[in-house]
């Protein structure tokens, strides 16, 4: 084997080199001892190089920094070629909570040996609380959009990662509620245990309890030893509870009692067990009305919707359809080893005036059927589900003549209001006047306008002074 151990020298001029990056590095041996901690990883953690060399990086940093998120925990890391990167919140040595941006690679000899752990990390916390202020992110923590609602939903996410109240989020089928639950779990101190996902309505009524708090041996028929329910499986990580409302009113009540007194009984059992465990639960159902009806009760209601999130359908952030679509074509590109096509303006133009009833995950679908459709090196509408093309012209241009072939429309102007516009072309009055005159119907301010919903939706995305003006109504 060959003998990697560097020279006095070598380790001089290694460490002068990495004092000058501008990202914090940290290294250290296949048993998580800390061999290299530069200039820039003092700075943005708060612990000087000599605290921490020598010393195991979880007992120096815990979680979320370090902890069960790690991929080297095991003397055998579970990748070695790639790299990992993901953003995480980390405590300081003074007391400060940072967002840092984490990239990590094994240290492979040529022989192919695990040697050891390599991270870069970088401060956003100044970059992020400034993106933010000025609503120009168009990613956070894995959840795409550049919406005005999503800028604030991003900024959601930040503040509620710090503390461990329960978080609420509702929304459409398809628009991410679960993306939302584990970018909370990512960047919390919750991120180094596990995320465990449960789909409450899926689980059969008479095992629901089981599964969600398990049961001791002998609880039942079938019960042939002891076994951990979802609650216990996720200690000191988080529990997502989707399709809360589906839980039946007996499980609602061990539920609440979780959350007053952090214990529960297993099916069958008698004693306490107590787990630390974020709750983030989600439903596509108004849990208000929910509770008028009886089928929830209202005490939990209050419990679990101490932090509301709610997420607005695609249909209602329809900017952000290009941005997504660009995503999941990279993805697709990332998948395959087949060169992936470009999205066509026409094509983007047809999603834009499309409903999306089944939104991000819908759109996600499309991508992926117009990817293997198209034959050359652009998805055009033809490639594009049939539905969105009919849809789009029934929903919005009634009275309007198809254009053969593309699903595109040309106006019906008999069916315009009678203002003086100068029709194809778009200024900031033209569309002002539009905008007032169809009570901020942008779809009818379009057919005024004399150009596809898309294109104005362009045109606002780039004018804040008329979006704003647009979003007043």
């Amino acid at each position: 084997m060959k003998n990697f151990t560097l020279s006095l020298l070598d380790r001089d001029n290694l460490n002068l080199v990495l004092d000058t990056l501008k990202l914090g590095v940290i290294a250290h041996t296949p048993e998580r001892i800390i061999t290299v901690f530069n200039k820039e990883a003092e700075k943005i953690t708060g612990y000087t190089k000599e605290e921490v060399i020598g010393q195991d990086c979880h007992v120096v940093f815990d979680s979320p920094f370090c902890g069960n998120k790690c991929s080297f925990c095991n003397e055998t890391p579970d990748f070695f070629a790639e790299t990992k990167e993901y953003p995480v919140t980390m405590i300081t040595k003074s007391g400060e909570t940072r967002h840092l941006e984490m990239n990590v690679a094994a240290i492979i000899d040529n022989e192919n040996v695990f040697k050891g752990v390599i991270a870069s990390f970088k401060d956003m916390t100044d970059a992020l609380r400034l993106s933010l202020q000025a609503e120009t992110l168009s990613s956070f923590a894995g959840i795409i959009g550049k919406d005005k609602a999503m800028q604030e939903i991003f900024r959601q996410i930040r503040d509620v990662s710090l503390y461990n109240y329960p978080v609420h989020v509702s929304g459409e089928t398809g628009t991410g509620k679960e993306r939302v639950a584990c970018a909370i779990h990512d960047i919390s101190s919750y991120g180094s245990g596990a995320f465990v996902p449960v789909n409450c309505g899926a689980i059969p009524e008479g095992i629901v309890e089981s599964e969600l708090f398990g049961h001791v041996k002998g609880a039942f028929s079938g019960a042939v030893k002891e076994r951990k329910g979802r609650f216990e499986l996720a200690d000191k990580g988080t529990l997502f509870l989707d399709e809360v409302a589906d839980l039946p009113l007996k499980t609602q009540v061990k539920i609440l009692r979780f959350l007053q007194e952090g214990s529960f009984e297993k099916v069958g059992g008698e004693k306490k067990v107590s787990v630390d465990v974020r709750i983030i639960s989600a439903t596509n159902k108004n849990l208000k009305e929910e509770v008028r009806a009886g089928r929830f009760r209202e005490d939990l209601f209050y419990r679990l919707n101490v932090i509301p999130i709610h997420l607005p359908p695609l249909r209602e952030r329809r900017n952000d359809i290009a941005l997504l679509a660009a995503h999941f074509l990279k993805e697709a590109e990332q998948e395959s080893s087949n060169p992936v096509p470009d999205l066509a303006d026409a094509a983007i133009d047809l999603m834009q005036d499309y409903h999306w009833p089944g939104n991000v995950r819908e759109l996600k679908n499309v991508i992926q059927f117009s990817v293997v459709r198209s034959r050359g090196k652009v998805i055009t509408p033809n490639d594009l589900p049939m539905e969105l093309s009919k849809e789009s012209n029934r929903e919005l241009n009634p009275g309007i003549n198809p254009v053969p072939g593309h699903g595109a429309a040309i106006p019906d102007t008999a069916a315009e209001p009678d203002i003086h516009l100068t029709r194809g072309k778009l200024t900031d009055a033209a569309v002002r006047t539009a905008l007032v005159k169809t009570g901020g119907n942008k779809s009818k301010a379009a057919r005024v306008l004399g150009v596809g919903r898309a294109t104005l939706y362009r045109f606002l995305a780039q004018n804040e002074a008329v979006r704003e003006f647009a979003d007043d109504f």
